[in-house]
């Protein structure tokens, strides 16, 4: 299965993937591109380091529909089966979801439904939860939001800052979007799914 990554910044999701398909526990797949929309994130390096085909694709002022489709193109020249959002911090147009039916994956740092959009840690933390996390979904059009792939829980310390839950969080993100991605590309070949 091709896969293609969106960033927008440090890449450390895509790291995670790249690194498990290149050891094979993310069998039977490739990265076949890592696309950023911005020219400076650090992740386009990282994903040069480690051999895969990077290209930027910035909005520059364009309306989403018209950035979006550069992408869906430049995807779709590669075979791209399944999309990772990795950090990929802009929301799909419609056009870009009908295009990739089902085949569009996100990483959120909460148990959505609970705190979508941006510093989800920090809503968590400033909620008081005794719990939070992360979940890998499907993406539709809204924000952080289609059905759940699957979900891992944090549990929120006495001693914690924003930053320290963060880091917990971050680091159960990388296996928990491996672990998806793997049970994706084991099932059903996901052209079929509906």
């Amino acid at each position: 299965m091709k896969l293609g990554i969106l960033i927008s910044g440090r890449g450390s999701n895509m790291v995670a993937i790249v690194d498990a398909v290149r050891s094979g526990e993310v069998p039977s797949s490739e990265v076949a591109v890592v696309i950023s929309d911005k020219a400076d994130a650090a992740g386009l390096a990282k994903a040069r380091e480690r051999g895969v085909e990077t290209v930027v694709i910035e909005r520059n002022g364009r309306k989403s529909a018209e950035h979006d489709a550069e992408i869906i193109s430049e995807l779709r020249k590669r075979g791209v089966e399944l999309v990772c959002l990795a950090g990929y911090m802009r929301l799909l147009s419609p056009d870009f979801v009908q295009a990739f039916p089902n085949k569009i994956i996100n990483i959120h740092p909460s148990l959505l439904p609970a705190f979508p959009g941006l510093d989800a840690q920090k809503q968590a933390f400033d909620a008081g939860v005794a719990v939070t996390g992360c979940t890998v979904h499907y993406v539709d059009e809204l924000l952080d939001h289609g059905p759940v792939i699957l979900q891992r829980e944090v549990p929120r310390l006495p001693d914690d800052t924003v930053e320290t839950l963060s880091a917990r969080i971050l680091e159960l993100e990388h296996d928990a979007y491996v672990e998806a991605i793997r049970n994706i590309t084991m099932s059903i070949p996901i052209a079929k799914r509906n």
